[in-house]
C-alpha cells in the first residue's frame, strides 16, 4: 500500500460507519415491522459482507483518521432530515445513505485498496434488488390487506354457467379474480376477459389475467399471473409496466424467494391438494405453506385443492390467503360457497 493521505481514510472511516448504520436501520424495519424471515437473512447477508470487505482495510488507520469533534459536518443540517412521517419514509431514505455511502466507499478505496472497490460495487448492486424487494413487499401488503380470497376462473368449469358463478361471487365479495382459459383461440379470451373487466371495474374488484400480459394489457387488467414456466417476471414487466400487479406460482421455498426478488407484486403457493383443474406430478403441500408462512411476508395465496373441508388445514399451516377454483365454480350455489370460503379464509 502507498502513502495515503490521513483525509482519505477519515472519509472511508466514515463512509463505513454510515452503510454499517443504515443497514442496521433497514434490518430493524424488516425483522421488527415487517416480520419478514427472507429479507431479515439478506439483510445480515449484507452486514457481514460489508464487515468483510472492510476488515481488508487497515483497522488501526481508520481509527486514528477519525476526528468526529472537528467534523464540520456535525453541525450542518437540514430540517427534511428530521421529517419522517412513516416507518416506510425512514427505511427509504436509510436505503439510498446506505447506497451514497457503498458509492463512497467504492471510490475511495481504490486509492489504498483497489482490490476492494468491486466488492463495494457488487455489494451496492445487490442493495439496489433488496431496495426495490422490501419497498414494494410494504406496498403489496397494504394493496392485498383486505384481501383473503382468490378466485380463478375458468368458464368451461362453472357448472352453473359462466355469468351466474362469476356474479355469485362478487355480490358475495370476492375482491380479485383471475381469467384462466386453456382451450379458447386468442379472440375468444379477450372477448371473455373484457366482459370480465367490465364486471369486474363495476364491482371495484381487481381482474388478473392468467399466463399472457399482452392479454392483459388490452383487455386493461389489474395485472397478470405468471407460472414458472412462461414470462419471466423482468420480461412481464416490460409488457405491462411498472403499475400493474404481476404475480408468480412457485412450488418451492426457493421459487418463492427468487419471485420476492424477482419483484413479483403476489406469489401463488402450492398446490396445496391434488385439484382437477390442474395436473402436478408433485405435491409440496403444507409443509410449504409452512416453510413461506415462516419468512415471506410479500403477500401469497395458498393454492391447489383448496375447499370448505381442507380449508383449516391450510390456515392452521399459516395461510392468510387461498386462492380456489373448482370449491366455487363447481359449486351448486357459488354465492353461499364465496362467502363460506371469505369467512374461513380468515380464520387461524
Amino acid at each position: 500500500m502507498t502513502d495515503v493521505r490521513t483525509e482519505v481514510f477519515r472519509i472511508l472511516d466514515a463512509a463505513g460507519n454510515r452503510t454499517r448504520e443504515g443497514l442496521r436501520v433497514i434490518e430493524d424495519f424488516v425483522r421488527f415491522e415487517l416480520n419478514d424471515g427472507h429479507f431479515s437473512q439478506i439483510l445480515k447477508d449484507h452486514r457481514h459482507k460489508l464487515a468483510s470487505i472492510v476488515s481488508e482495510l487497515p483497522a488501526a488507520s481508520l481509527l486514528a483518521a477519525r476526528d468526529t469533534l472537528c467534523d464540520v459536518g456535525t453541525t450542518i443540517s437540514t430540517p427534511a432530515e428530521y421529517v419522517r412521517t412513516s416507518s416506510t419514509d425512514v427505511v427509504a431514505a436509510a436505503f439510498k445513505r446506505v447506497q451514497e455511502a457503498l458509492r463512497t466507499l467504492e471510490e475511495y478505496s481504490k486509492i489504498v485498496d483497489p482490490r476492494l472497490a468491486p466488492q463495494f460495487e457488487q455489494l451496492r448492486y445487490q442493495l439496489y434488488t433488496t431496495e426495490k424487494a422490501v419497498l414494494r413487499t410494504n406496498t403489496a401488503r397494504k394493496q392485498f390487506e383486505e384481501i383473503q380470497l382468490y378466485l380463478l376462473v375458468t368458464a368451461s368449469e362453472c357448472k352453473n354457467g359462466f355469468e351466474t358463478v362469476v356474479k355469485a361471487a362478487l355480490d358475495a365479495g370476492i375482491k380479485i379474480i383471475q381469467s384462466r382459459e386453456k382451450s379458447l383461440t386468442d379472440r375468444e379470451w379477450v372477448s371473455r376477459a373484457r366482459t370480465l373487466r367490465k364486471w369486474t371495474s363495476e364491482a371495484g374488484v381487481l381482474l388478473i389475467i392468467n399466463d399472457r400480459p399482452d392479454i392483459a394489457l388490452v383487455v386493461q387488467a389489474d395485472g397478470v399471473h405468471l407460472g414458472q414456466d412462461e414470462f419471466s417476471v423482468q420480461d412481464a414487466r416490460s409488457v405491462v409496466g411498472p403499475d400493474r400487479l404481476i404475480g408468480v406460482s412457485t412450488h418451492s421455498i426457493e421459487q418463492a424467494r427468487q419471485a420476492v426478488l424477482d419483484g413479483a407484486d403476489y406469489l401463488g403457493v402450492g398446490p396445496t391438494f391434488p385439484t382437477s383443474t390442474k395436473s402436478f406430478t408433485e405435491f409440496p403441500g403444507l409443509q410449504f405453506i409452512r416453510q413461506v408462512a415462516g419468512e415471506i411476508q410479500l403477500p401469497w395465496f395458498a393454492i391447489g385443492g383448496i375447499n370448505a373441508n381442507n380449508i383449516s388445514e391450510v390456515t392452521n399451516a399459516g395461510a392468510d390467503r387461498v386462492a380456489v377454483s373448482s370449491a366455487i365454480c363447481h359449486s351448486p350455489t357459488p354465492n353461499e360457497t364465496t362467502r363460506q370460503m371469505i369467512t374461513l379464509s380468515g380464520i387461524r
